[in-house]
């Protein structure tokens, strides 16, 4: 049985999130959250550059009935490498309330790509910050994106915000619908309107096949989580940012969670402040049910 030691310093999850102010729409999608192992079931990578505590499926369908979900998209942690087993564990146990993100080498079969998918996986994540993956050649890349076109299949690809000029030229010729995980990690203390953001929006606009997460505002918050005047006003420095892209691509536009949110260093969130500030950033009903139900659906439930 296998045994793994925390990383130093790894804050874990909140241990019990607040019921949300904001109530989601019917059927609304957490669209962007993860399990980590356990372990001792389902092994971490050998290559991994961390290793988080435990947080099993059972955690997260507790965590997604609290706070007024009815499903969740499930994306491979790097944590576990090309080893999908967590993942399709929880997607087989979800009563098909789940789909799933996978990470997968240029060597898999087709036979292994056809066994994701019928176990709810519809896209495959690339990972391009350096401090969390070794470097993979974009060319094996684009090869296994060339290979789940067929399945209609997305790709979802993670990067910071000062690395997408030399990434533009491959994401703009993937041939799938590609996801942006947390609009690209832009810097919240530069303004929204200015030439690093101004370049994301602009890929969005010129190319339809690109969608957005607009999550994680506790990653790219400089405020961070304070509230103020008596009224949830957390991490209020990322909404302009998220805000934007909800009106400019109110039909390519995804949310989540990041349960159990790896890699923090100074706080943890409380997941059900996280949902209250959803209506910052997409302040009408029908902006919040495309962000939260249509969306989602249409790309993950579509079959």
């Amino acid at each position: 049985m296998a045994k793994f030691e925390v990383t130093p310093g790894w804050l874990p999850f909140h241990p019990n999130p607040s019921v949300p102010k904001f109530r989601v729409p019917e059927g609304a999608v957490d669209a962007h959250c993860h399990v980590f192992g356990p372990g001792d079931e389902f092994p971490y990578a050998p290559e991994r550059k961390y290793t988080p505590c435990d947080a099993s499926r059972h955690q997260l369908f507790a965590l997604r009935d609290k706070l007024g979900f009815a499903r969740n998209v499930i994306v491979q942690a790097t944590c576990h490498g090309a080893d999908n087993r967590a993942l399709v564990d929880a997607l087989k146990h979800s009563n098909d309330m789940a789909r799933g993100v996978a990470t997968v080498r240029r060597t898999i079969t087709d036979a292994e790509l056809q066994e994701l998918d019928a176990a709810g996986v519809r896209g495959v994540r690339f990972n391009f910050v350096k401090r969390l993956v070794d470097f993979t050649p974009k060319e094996e890349l684009m090869e296994i994106a060339s290979r789940i076109a067929p399945l209609g299949w997305h790709v979802v690809v993670y990067f910071e915000a000062v690395d997408l000029p030399e990434l533009w030229d491959f994401f703009t010729n993937l041939p799938t619908t590609v996801v942006v995980d947390h609009m690209g990690r832009p810097d919240v203390t530069k303004p929204v309107d200015g030439p690093e953001f101004e370049l994301f929006v602009r890929m969005m606009r010129e190319h339809e096949n690109i969608w957005s997460k607009v999550s994680c505002p506790e990653r790219l918050s400089v405020s961070g989580p304070a509230a103020l005047d008596g009224e949830q006003n957390a991490y209020q420095d990322v909404v302009p940012f998220a805000k934007r892209l909800v009106e400019t691509f109110p039909d390519r536009v995804l949310w989540g969670t990041d349960w159990p949110h790896p890699n923090l260093k100074n706080h943890m969130p409380d997941d059900g402040l996280l949902v209250d500030w959803i209506p910052h950033i997409a302040p009408t009903a029908e902006l919040q049910r495309k962000l939260l139900v249509d969306n989602p659906m249409r790309l993950y439930w579509a079959r």
